[in-house]
Parts: C-alpha cells; structure tokens; sequence
C-alpha cells in the first residue's frame, strides 16, 4: 500500500444506497455480536516476576493504603526514580490479589501514552462489556463508565494499574472512578500535583535500604548455590547506591562469569574510571544514576555479547533501545531488517559467521536476558521483549551520531516488516503502534531522511484510522504534516501525501466539507508538484469525487468518476488495480443517481475482471460480488440477491474473517434480501 492511502487501499462504508465503496477515507463502524467475559477476568499483560523478588516496606505501605482507604482514597500513585522497581511492586501487588480472589477484574495497561491509556481502556471495553472494537474511543469511555458504581449493577471487585505514565497530560480524563468496587494503582516518574489530588494518594517509591540489598543479592546468589561474605555483599551494594536495577544487573553478572563480589567490585571500579571521559554531564542520565548505570551496562553487555552466538548481544540490545520498553514483538526483533543489522553490526571478530538467523536472533534475546539487559518472556509474544528505560538510555547514548541514525532507520524497517496487512491481531498492531510512538520520540529526525519520510510513520496512523480511532488519526496526522513540513519542505511529495492523509480521515470523520476544501487545494499542489497524470494526483481527483458524492452531489461525483476513469485507462492502463478502482465506484454512483440496471451491467462485467486480475479471493473482488447482489435485489431480484449473499458471506468469513466490517456488511444485506423475498413470496401468494 503507498503511503498515500491510494484508492485502493481500503475498503468503505456503506452508502445510503446499500453499495460498499472502494476508497481511501470512510469505513465501516459496526460490529458482530460479542459475548462478555465471565469473571473473574484479566485484561493485559503483567510483567514477569523478577528473579528473587524482594519483599520491601513499600509493599506493606500500599497494601495498608489501599486495603483502608475507604471511599476517599482509592488510587495510589507510586512515584520514585528510574529503577528503583515501581513496575515490580505494581506487578506483586495485583498478582498478590488476583491469586488470593479479592478481584473480580484486572486491568494492567502499559501507559506510557494518551493512545495507549486509550487502547488499553478500550480492550478492557471489547472484553469485559462486549463493547464495539471497530469504536476504540467508545468501548475505552463505555468501560470507564462501567466502573462508576451503580445501584442497579452486580457488583465487580476490580483493580486497574496504568504503569508508567509518562506525562500527566496523558492520563487526563482517564483516571478511573472512585468506587467501594474498585481499586488502581498509577506507576511514574512524575510528581507533579496534578498527579495527587481528591481521591489519590502518593506513595514514594526510593531505593533498596542497605538491610533489603543484602537480602536481595544473598537470594539471588543463593538460588545459583553461590554464598559470598556479608561484607563484600554489603560494599558492593553501597558502591552500587542501593539501586535495584543496577543490583539485579551486578547479580547476574557474578553468576554468569563465576566471579565473586570481590572481583566485580574491582571490574566495576576500573570501568567507571574508564568510562569517565566518555559519560555525559553529570545527571544527563535520567535520577542521577549515571556513573552506576553505565558501568553496570557495560560490563554486563560485555559478557552478553561473548555468550553464543558471538558479537550479537550488543547489536539486538541496540534495537531494543530504540522500541517501547514495555513490550516489543518477538516478530519485530526476529524479522529481515532486524537480521540484517544484526548480521551487519556483528561484533568485528566474529563477522565471518554466517547471515544471521531468526534462531540467533532469538538466542541473542536470551543473552541479554541472562544477564538482566532484557526481560524476554517468550509466552506472551506480543510484548515479549522488555527493557528497562535506564538501559536503553545507557545503549542509545553509547551510539555515535551516524550509528544512531542506522539503527533507527533499522528498527523503523524492522516495524514495518512485521506489521500485518490485516490488522485482525489487535493486540500485535497495537504493541506495533507503541513501537513506533517511542522511536519516533527517540529519532524523529533519522526518519525524516531527504528522500522522504519513513513508512512507518504513514502506516501507524493508517492503522489507528482503520482500526476505527479515527480522531487519533487525524492528530497523527496534522503532526506527521507538521514535522514532514520542517523536514522536509513544503513541496516534498510525503508533506503531499501526509496532507492526503489528514484530508482522508477527515472525510472518515464525518468532516466532509472540511475534506473537501482540503482534496481540492491539494489537487492544485501535486498538479502543480507532480504534474496531472501522476498516480499520486489521479488519487487525489478520485478522493475528491468522492467526497461530492458523499456531500449529495452525485451528478457530479459520477461525472468525475467517469473523466478520471479515461485519465487512468490512458495513463495506467484497463487493468491497473486503480483504474478498476475507478470502474467500481463510477458505477456505485450511477446505481446511487438511480440507474440500477446500468449498475448492475457495470458490476457485472468489472467482477469478470476483478477475478481475471486481482483473482476470486481478493478484498475488492469481493465486494465487487457484494455490490453485484446488492444491485439485483435493488433492481427486484430478492431471490437472486438473497442466493448471491449467501454464497458471498460464507467465503468472507473464510477469507477476512466473521469480524471483519465487509463481511458484517454482507451479513446484514442478507438478512435484509431474505426478508424482501419472504415479503415478496407472501405478497404474490396474496395476489
């Protein structure tokens, strides 16, 4: 699909008339029938329980606020600095009570964004309520309703856990309820009071006490049968600032290399005098933890990256430096872009392996996992990968400029190679959107590259418009134009096709004038840019055509329909997917303006060519055969068009799935035909 959402790229919504459109800006909003999920139910994914979780007082502190806060303070909000285990104590906390039954429902929701708050209210809506999926923002607001309490409903124990909220700005208006029912935790950074206020409650989260990082790294020790002095375990948690993460990583560490307390500490040591030429300003890194983090980095990178197979540990983690912390797809990190750089940026002594595989990516993932780099949770594959933001800070800022922009070019090509053409597994194409949402924040200047924009940027924002986040599209979009803008100019061809963008999801919703006014001074710029006959600017005219069709010009939509259609014939050929585009929806308004049987001609002839060149199974082919039906019922053939739906729906069940708004569509015309022709039935009876 080009990154101008072309008139080919998606299917539309039904027009008064019962016919489904073949363009690039309307959907349709309906949904099939969905069960509710018995109680209790868990929405999302917890993060995996650290090794040797440590038991720490914050945990009784939050359980006491919790557990007693009444009606008046039900949200506590956990604040502390980078890895210091926020997520962690979260975590335990609803696992604590998700295992003893106290919870009906669980809500975990990485929330490191406004559209993912969104998002993950929005599951919890299509799961627990059986809300409408194709209407994110209605099944998000619908559920967070839900949670108000109200006499009249059963009454559910529920706890939600929004972890890391990165701006308070993002959480506004999604706070959840107070309610005698429910419960949520907030985990951040941030501490600004619009963070606490009536109904929330900080709770700060600070480093190991000396007592809890001994007993932390004697567990972890212990559970590998290793026992070192309670000396030397005390100095090298004071050297480490008590700090958890870097804790954890020291521990590992030890283990894997068969050194002891002793020896690191002296590694660690010669590596931090090492390193302090090359550290950034002090407190560049995120709580002051510089010197700690990037020497504990460094050493356990060091040994990752000797671990089978060779020279691979550093490429990876370089990657997952740039992608969402809290959850990267397995497929992103095995995908061909991703071996590529892992096979070109191999360590220098061990370049002569072969091409990296799928299996070596995989294998470098337990690597870094090993050695506490990562989290790699194979079993929950949409979020398989996650690494702590202080490592990531740590890799990236370890990267030179030209490095920097490589492998940010190399994970956008990684996103976009895992990204599905049918966006069925919403839970994958949402983890791929926060993916790209954090690399765009982490390198939006190497993704604007002079020969253009990169299309992961294009196809995020087609995805939330598709996926029926229509409004997030449009703001996607209005900054992708934005920054396209500043990048690149005003007359480079991606600023053109961002505004085509925005233009389309406009029209998609519901702002039609709006859309309009923006095809048409857009047409005059990529005429202008261009030049008439490119395929980018024969696009525009037809979303222009469109869009009078869809204001109730319908004379003139047909009118334009029928000229683009000979400017495509001449300039792209009869069977250019394009120009059968055009043949469809030309004769879609001629059926709209009244004349069915010349529709019915036209529809019947291009599915003859659809089949010949797109074949029997593809989306435009089908509803080609949709609209073929739709024509004979309209034209008095209920019989026939009954026949033909039903044929129709089975095989888009099979082909695009039961889900699926096309298959919703044909579902519904077949109830509709089969009841004109039972009507048709009686009535001749009658007569």
């Amino acid at each position: 699909m080009s990154r101008t959402g072309s008139a080919t790229a998606s299917e539309g919504a039904l027009a008064n008339t019962g016919y489904l459109a073949i363009d690039s800006f309307t959907l349709v909003q309906q949904a099939a029938p969905r069960t509710p999920a018995a109680w209790p139910h868990q929405v999302g994914v917890l993060p995996p329980r650290a090794q040797s979780f440590q038991h720490r007082s914050e945990v009784d502190q939050l359980r006491t606020a919790v557990d007693s806060g009444g009606t008046a303070v039900l949200t506590q909000v956990l604040t502390g600095t980078g890895g210091v285990g926020k997520t962690q104590l979260a975590a335990d906390y609803a696992r604590t009570v998700w295992n003893s039954g106290e919870v009906d429902v669980l809500v975990w929701i990485s929330a490191s964004s406004r559209s993912a708050i969104t998002a993950g209210y929005a599951q919890a809506g299509v799961e627990v309520l059986a809300a409408d999926p194709g209407d994110p923002e209605q099944a998000a607001r619908s559920f967070l309703a839900w949670l108000e309490p109200k006499a009249e409903q059963k009454p559910c124990q529920w706890l939600v856990v929004l972890d890391d909220v990165a701006d308070p700005a993002d959480i506004r208006g999604w706070w959840p309820p107070t309610s005698r029912h429910g419960r949520a935790l907030v985990t951040t950074r941030r501490r600004e009071a619009a963070l606490t206020g009536q109904g929330r409650r900080r709770v700060t989260v600070g480093l190991f006490t000396s007592e809890e990082a001994a007993s932390y790294f004697t567990a972890v020790l212990a559970a590998y049968d290793r026992h070192e002095p309670v000396d030397q375990v005390d100095s090298l948690a004071a050297g480490l600032g008590y700090l958890p993460l870097a804790l954890a990583q020291a521990a590992a560490h030890i283990i894997d290399a068969d050194l002891t307390c002793a020896s690191y500490r002296k590694l660690l040591a010669e590596r931090i005098r090492k390193l302090a030429d090359l550290l950034p300003e002090p407190g560049a890194l995120p709580d002051d933890q510089t010197a700690t983090v990037a020497a504990t980095w460094s050493l356990s990178i060091e040994r990752a990256n000797q671990l089978r197979p060779a020279g691979l540990a550093h490429p990876m983690l370089q990657l997952a430096a740039m992608l969402n912390p809290n959850g990267i797809p397995s497929s992103v990190m095995t995908s061909d872009p991703a071996l590529a750089h892992l096979t070109t940026n191999r360590s220098p002594g061990d370049r002569e392996a072969a091409s990296v595989t799928a299996e070596d990516a995989i294998d470098a993932l337990r690597a870094l996992h090993r050695l506490s780099l990562i989290d790699h949770t194979p079993a929950t594959p949409r979020q398989a990968i996650r690494v702590h933001q202080l490592i990531q800070r740590a890799t990236r800022d370890d990267l030179l400029f030209d490095q920097h922009g490589r492998v940010a070019r190399a994970a956008a090509d990684a996103l976009i190679n895992a990204w599905p053409d049918n966006e069925r597994d919403a839970a994958l194409v949402q983890a791929l959107r926060a993916n790209t949402d954090t690399l765009t924040d982490h390198a939006a200047d190497a993704l604007h590259q002079p020969s253009g924009a990169h299309a992961v940027l294009f196809r995020t924002g087609q995805s939330l418009g598709e996926t029926g986040q229509v409004t997030a599209a449009i703001d996607h979009f209005q900054r992708l134009t934005a920054t396209t803008r500043y990048h690149l100019g005003p007359d480079h061809p991606d600023l053109l096709a961002a505004r085509h963008n925005l233009a389309r999801w406009r029209g998609a919703a519901g702002d039609v004038a709006g859309a309009t006014a923006a095809f048409a001074e857009l047409l005059a710029d990529r005429e202008r840019v261009l030049g008439p006959d490119h395929p980018d600017t024969l696009t525009t005219r037809h979303n222009l055509a469109q869009c009078w069709g869809m204001a109730g010009d319908v004379a003139g939509a047909t009118a334009a329909f029928a000229e683009l259609l000979a400017d495509r014939e001449r300039v792209l050929g009869p069977d250019h997917p394009d120009t059968l585009t055009t043949r469809h929806n030309l004769a879609r308004w001629r059926g709209a303006a009244g004349d069915v049987a010349g529709a019915t001609a036209a529809f019947a002839e291009l599915l003859a060519d659809h089949e010949r060149v797109l074949g029997p199974d593809h989306p435009h082919t089908l509803t080609t055969r949709h609209n073929l039906a739709h024509a004979r019922g309209l034209a008095g053939d209920a019989a026939a068009a009954t026949a033909a739906f039903a044929g129709l729906l089975q095989q888009m069940q099979q082909v695009l799935g039961p889900d699926d708004p096309r298959t919703l569509a044909a579902s519904n015309y077949l109830g509709h035909w089969r009841d004109a022709a039972k009507e048709a039935g009686v009535n001749k009876s009658t007569d």
